[in-house]
């Protein structure tokens, strides 16, 4: 059953989402320069070619090659989402900043502009990562290609602790509990964790269920596009499933 900020116990709970609303509601002007991007990426008819590490796109033919325009359309984050995550990233400390799958970037974009320390952004797909670095304002943004598996590691022990990270890489069961157990270790009572797509697939449900009722999450959100992790201490577990 969803909530709404009628029905919501608890005020963390409820001044977390009604801060959320006001974000988004401030934020109606900010950032345009990014969609003006956007805009530009969904005309680009450069093909790129892809090493899919993961379980693809719905709407995309499986091919080496596929069009910038048709990638940022259909595998890239809208703009209210890009918005929510700033929003949680600005929650957290925001000095270790990490995102699994950059695809054309527009979530590193965002990230990079709330941000207060080091943004990793990890891509399997070399011609994706060459996209996304082509962007406006991406020198403070540390791009990391190859697989994920092999990547991720050596910045963590590198980092030592991660205060917001979003999980946007591969959509399989397997793949999503892999970087979820990896982050762990380093993750700490102000970190948040984003999960992108968490209905993208039963096996990405069971992902995501599996994850949030492990006893180390005391909060979970589900806006269904994506998912919320709190690990915040000193407040009663519990799962909450909202409109945004």
């Amino acid at each position: 059953m969803k909530e709404d900020k009628f029905s919501l116990q608890g005020p963390f709970i409820s001044e977390l989402y009604n801060g959320l609303k006001k974000y988004l509601q401030d934020s109606r002007r900010k950032d345009l320069d990014l969609e003006n991007w956007r805009k530009k990426l969904l005309k680009d008819e450069e093909s790129l070619e892809i090493e899919d590490f993961g379980a693809g796109s719905k709407k995309l033919k499986k091919s080496q090659f596929r069009k910038t325009k048709d990638v940022t359309r259909f595998s890239t984050t809208g703009r209210k989402f890009n918005q929510i995550y700033q929003y949680f990233c600005l929650l957290s400390p925001g000095i270790n900043v990490l995102e699994l799958g950059t695809c054309t970037g527009l979530n590193t974009l965002y990230l990079s502009r709330v941000s207060k320390g080091s943004l990793f952004t990890f891509e399997g797909a070399l011609g994706l990562i060459n996209k996304a670095q082509k962007a406006p304002g991406v020198d403070r943004v540390h791009y990391i290609h190859g697989n994920i598996q092999y990547t991720l590691p050596p910045i963590l022990e590198q980092i030592k602790k991660v205060d917001f990270a979003l999980v946007d890489a591969t959509h399989t069961y397997e793949g999503t509990m892999a970087y979820f157990n990896t982050l762990l270790p380093y993750l700490h009572e102000e970190s948040i964790v984003a999960i992108a797509d968490i209905h993208w697939s039963k096996e990405m449900e069971l992902a995501w269920k599996k994850i949030y009722q492990q006893e180390c999450v005391s909060l979970s959100i589900d806006f269904f596009e994506c998912g919320i992790l709190i690990f915040k201490r000193g407040i009663e577990k519990a799962h909450y499933i909202l409109d945004i």
